[in-house]
């Protein structure tokens, strides 16, 4: 085919990124590339990350801090604001602001288990170890966690994108409290799949939707 992008390309995301990132991706891959056939999947960041070093996922789509990645070629496609939210009746809902000593006494709800930003918030709170952890409800379902926060079951920190339409018709209240840290949507394949022009088509697909996408949303 001359070198033109195709084959399959098995793809590992976080759900989060996969409901809110890259479904117009997908669709611009499609009409772009129509020889390159996708297969994404909804994994924790370290299962996918592990899996495109082992071979068995092409590429992974993932949230976390900028550092090298043994094995692997990554690129950043945006910062990716992380904010702390509750149901409208949890009772932070009232404070102005929020000290790290009340969040401990919180349930923490976690929606995308093995996600790196869910460990550098206990380790801001200083709950990275388990004599000082505070409670948590771990679900695997974005959704599932969301509506866990709105029943007032916890607080929850996640991607500003995945909330934003509760967060806009009040199902869900932003807490004033931001991370110490921040994070990025990335993508990352192994430094041998470089050359693959169904990889780098999608490496610059990736760049120019989520560059779009971003400058709608500002």
């Amino acid at each position: 085919m001359n070198g033109e992008p195709h084959g399959k390309v098995v793809i590992g995301s976080a759900q989060s990124l996969t409901d809110y990132r890259l479904l117009p991706l997908i669709e611009y891959m499609c009409w772009r590339y129509p020889s390159v056939q996708l297969s994404l999947h909804s994994r924790n960041a370290l299962s996918n990350l592990a899996a495109v070093r082992d071979g068995h996922l092409d590429c992974a789509f993932f949230v976390g801090p900028i550092e090298p990645r043994d094995g692997l070629e990554t690129t950043v496609l945006c910062p990716e604001p992380m904010v702390l939210v509750s149901g409208p009746n949890h009772m932070l809902t009232q404070r102005s602001e929020i000290t790290d000593d009340e969040l401990t006494r919180c349930t923490v709800i976690r929606a995308e288990n093995g996600a790196s930003y869910h460990e550098l918030f206990e380790q801001a709170l200083g709950l990275d170890d388990a004599e000082s952890r505070t409670p948590q409800l771990e679900l695997d379902s974005v959704d599932a966690a969301k509506r866990a926060a709105a029943a007032g079951l916890g607080v929850a920190l996640m991607p500003e994108v995945a909330v934003a339409a509760e967060l806009a018709d009040g199902r869900l209240v932003r807490l004033p409290w931001s991370p110490p840290f921040r994070v990025y949507t990335q993508f990352g394949w192994r430094q041998d799949n470089s050359t693959n022009p169904a990889i780098t088509a999608l490496v610059s697909a990736a760049a120019q939707v989520v560059s779009d996408q971003v400058a709608s949303l500002t």
